[in-house]
């Protein structure tokens, strides 16, 4: 007798039944398991995750939302895919959540505005999520206008938005006062900075920090030079920094705008760092790997996603709100590309 399916109709999958018949028990000790009910030993639980592996069986997780008022789904909206830190901090959720047992449900943002906002929180209201992650660094999202909805879990990942959800993010200033003040122990007299777009949230905490660093120690404040976070960028703000003759010390917002920075300085015929000591922020795993070696601020991004997640199921769970802002540490890594000023030169 042919077992093929006929043309048009569809298999049926695996049920429950089958599972608990070939595991051996009862279709009430199957769904505890498919539930995550710990009144199962471990022996049987093994074996009928097991034959649920075996006959490729996914419990129904609509049906275990109804049942357990948890659909084990995180939502997470973000803005700005292309960019280096939110590209590592996304994966660092993903990670985190999978290890928790969640799903992630990705909503990209195109403008940060009230409607942006307001249709990504509808798309993953359809989705049917347990919570909500925003990941969007951008000043915008505290303008008055732009407004969370409320009833449900939210956690604001590195964003300036002062809202009554936790907030997780590197320590910003932490690391820009490591790379300013690395720079001035090596006998820099003043540090430039080559900073990241001032709609930036991120951009604007290094970059209020350097300039407090530089103050506190009582040191000049150079004028900054934006970029957009491309090596691009980097580029073309290194190759007005290279015509200055009194730099010689640069903190930079970000390694791949460092890397710009490297070549305008090259092309320039200014060593790194004989003449021009150079300090990235990130620690993207090209750094090491950079000519010379990068000096750096490393952010721990598996933190911040462990971080964020755990503190979204935690409010899922208790339903309470929790706004205490966790701020994840840095490390300055040093590397080749910073070192003392010539005795010559105006550091020395």
């Amino acid at each position: 007798m042919s077992t093929e399916v006929s043309p048009g109709k569809r298999r049926r999958g695996p049920s429950m039944a089958d599972v608990a018949r070939l595991a051996g028990v009862s279709g009430q000790t199957v769904s505890r398991v498919a539930n995550d009910r710990h009144n199962v030993d471990a022996e049987t639980r093994d074996r009928v995750r097991a034959a649920m592996n075996q006959l490729g069986y996914r419990p129904n997780s609509a049906a275990r939302a109804l049942r357990n008022g948890e659909y084990r789904s995180i939502g997470v909206i973000v803005f700005e895919l292309h960019s280096f830190g939110t590209t590592r901090t996304l994966d660092a959720i993903a990670t985190a959540a999978t290890i928790r047992g969640y799903s992630i449900n990705l909503v990209p943002v195109l403008d940060v505005t009230q409607s942006a906002v307001t249709n990504a929180f509808g798309r993953l209201g359809e989705q049917a999520v347990d919570g909500v992650i925003i990941l969007i660094e951008a000043h915008t999202l505290d303008a008055a206008g732009v407004r969370l909805p409320e009833g449900l879990s939210v956690v604001v990942v590195d964003s300036s938005a002062h809202y009554d959800y936790p907030i997780v993010d590197t320590d910003q200033r932490q690391g820009a006062r490591l790379a300013t003040e690395h720079l001035l122990d090596l006998g820099h007299k003043t540090v430039w900075h080559l900073g990241g777009p001032p709609t930036s949230f991120a951009a604007d905490r290094r970059r209020r920090s350097w300039e407090q660093t530089l103050i506190d120690h009582g040191r000049e404040v150079p004028p900054v030079y934006d970029g957009d976070w491309s090596a691009t960028s980097g580029y073309e703000a290194g190759c007005r920094l290279a015509d200055d003759g009194q730099v010689t010390a640069v903190f930079v917002a970000n390694d791949q705008m460092a890397l710009g920075l490297l070549r305008a300085l090259y092309e320039r015929g200014l060593a790194v760092p004989d003449d021009v000591s150079v300090v990235g922020f990130d620690d993207m795993e090209e750094a090491a790997h950079f000519w010379p070696p990068l000096t750096t601020v490393r952010q721990t991004f598996t933190e911040v996603g462990r971080q964020s997640v755990d503190a979204l199921i935690a409010e899922i769970h208790s339903g309470e709100h929790h706004n205490a802002p966790v701020a994840v540490p840095t490390e300055l890594i040093i590397r080749k590309s910073t070192a003392p000023p010539r005795p010559t030169s105006f550091g020395g």
